[in-house]
């Protein structure tokens, strides 16, 4: 099931949101839990029994480690079994694949269906259990826990949540006891916060990334790239570019949006990225519960960059060797984590972006970030390797003939059916909300702040019910980040 569904929108949710507000005490957790279990089971039921697997074998690592006991054998104990768990799901093939490829070796073995958001939930079991051998604080309860690793507004998508950021809002007494109806002003807001967020993400992932996906895949669906026109392979490059930042950008505001509205504060994950000066500021901006997991979890672990330049380097190279890995089992992404690395380590020690004082150069090193990230997702995107670079290729005109571009008409139609859906794609992506909101909320009695406020929540609705009509027409709603 997604967020962006009639089923979740009209019948799970309202569903939930009434049992967990019709309640009160520790009953709303559990029927927290026994939702999102429902959520995830949806079309693949038998995956919960790998879920709930997972939760209870690092449930009872995390109580051995906090018992100061062996702390570093259970501890090892959890890493080899969270990476092992992934592993067999979503690399065993392919390694196998790889070493296929070596003469004299053929390895048995066949594709496995990989559980949803297998990456996701299994990073932050594996924080979980890190954090109390850190810190010798486990918990004992397991529903608690349970919980926390598979409430459904990140179970599948993120962000990445780490235990101690919502420890205590699992078992908040206030947010227990808070009721629907009455004058609480904390549920109120909650409500009116998480709800907006929501309704902005549902509206980045219906209205954007799907119908530029209509136009991305018709380009990176083709058999043959070498005859692609070069016009129309940097449409297809761009298109992909801004797609998969409202897609996952826009189910990371609807996470954080319902997780508010059942009183649970997550953390961004996207801060505006196309903005980025450098590339380096593009990854902090960018998927940040994911930087900031392995900047915590390996980076700084390995020295992070107290042990001098060489070593430094040698963590980076794994950090970004594994972030490539943790994005899918294929040689694409393995090579997209390698080519950032080596973008940020120029940046780092030989181009220094920081010290650039002109404006002018400011904004040509801006442009050539956004190239940068642009031609980096055609690798992403790419079914191989060699399918990839010739897209690249094609982008810079080097290899093929320019006979597959697209017709005239098909030009026309791309700007009469999609342009406004380019042109707000292109607008969205800078804080022009961030500031609005900010605007109003530090003049809410000016006459400009209650115009652009009214306005502003006028439209919502009405978008909202417009996104709908596409979803009930049966218009393209795929989603990305569920192979990762």
């Amino acid at each position: 099931m997604v967020f962006s569904s009639v089923y979740f929108v009209f019948l799970f949710l309202p569903i939930v949101f009434l049992l967990y507000y019709l309640t009160r005490g520790r009953v709303r957790n559990v029927i927290l839990l026994c939702s999102s279990l429902l959520f995830y089971a949806y079309g693949e039921p038998v995956f919960v029994f790998v879920l709930m697997a997972s939760v209870c074998i690092n449930f009872l690592l995390a109580l051995g480690i906090a018992k100061k006991r062996h702390q570093r054998l259970l501890l090892l104990v959890a890493v080899v079994l969270n990476i092992g768990l992934l592993f067999v799901y979503k690399y065993l093939y392919f390694t196998i694949s790889l070493c296929n490829l070596i003469p004299g070796i053929s390895l048995p073995g066949k594709e496995i269906a990989l559980p949803i958001g297998i990456s996701f939930f299994t990073f932050q079991a594996l924080s979980y259990v890190i954090d109390v051998y850190r810190s010798g604080r486990a918990q004992k309860n397991l529903f608690d826990l349970a919980l926390y690793i598979c409430f459904f507004p990140q179970l599948i998508a993120g962000p990445i949540v780490r235990y101690h950021d919502i420890a205590t809002q699992l078992e908040d007494p206030e947010r227990l006891g808070r009721r629907l109806f009455g004058k609480d002003p904390k549920t109120i807001e909650d409500l009116g916060i998480g709800a907006e967020r929501f309704l902005v993400g549902f509206l980045k992932k219906v209205l954007i990334a799907n119908q530029l996906a209509v136009i991305a895949d018709q380009i990176f669906d083709l058999e043959n790239y070498a005859a692609l026109s070069t016009p129309a392979a940097w449409i297809g490059s761009i298109l992909f570019t801004l797609q998969i930042y409202y897609d996952f950008s826009g189910y990371s505001d609807m996470a954080i949006g319902l997780g508010r509205m059942f009183g649970f504060q997550f953390l961004e994950n996207f801060d505006h990225p196309y903005i980025a000066g450098s590339v380096t500021e593009f990854w902090r901006r960018w998927h940040m519960s994911l930087s900031g997991w392995f900047r915590d979890y390996v980076y700084i672990p390995l020295g992070g960059n107290r042990r001098g330049t060489a070593r430094s380097i040698l963590n980076l190279f794994v950090v970004w060797l594994l972030t490539g890995i943790w994005h899918g089992a294929n040689l694409t992404f393995v090579c997209w984590g390698l080519l950032y690395f080596v973008f940020l380590v120029l940046e780092k020690y030989v181009i220094r972006p920081g010290r650039f004082q002109n404006g002018i150069a400011k904004g040509i090193y801006r442009v050539i970030t956004l190239a940068i990230v642009n031609c980096l997702w055609v690798l992403f995107r790419a079914d191989t390797l060699e399918k990839g670079m010739t897209f690249l290729s094609r982008m810079l005109g080097i290899t093929g003939a320019e006979q597959m571009g697209f017709s005239g008409g098909w030009y026309l139609m791309l700007v009469r059916e999609y342009g406004i859906f380019i042109a707000l794609a292109l607008l969205l992506c800078m804080p022009l909300r961030k500031k609005l909101l900010a605007f109003c909320e530090k003049s809410p009695k000016s006459a400009a702040a209650r115009v652009l406020t009214a306005l502003y929540f006028a439209a919502l609705p009405l978008l909202f019910f417009w996104a709908v009509s596409f979803l009930v027409l049966g218009a393209h709603n795929p989603f990305l980040y569920f192979q990762f």
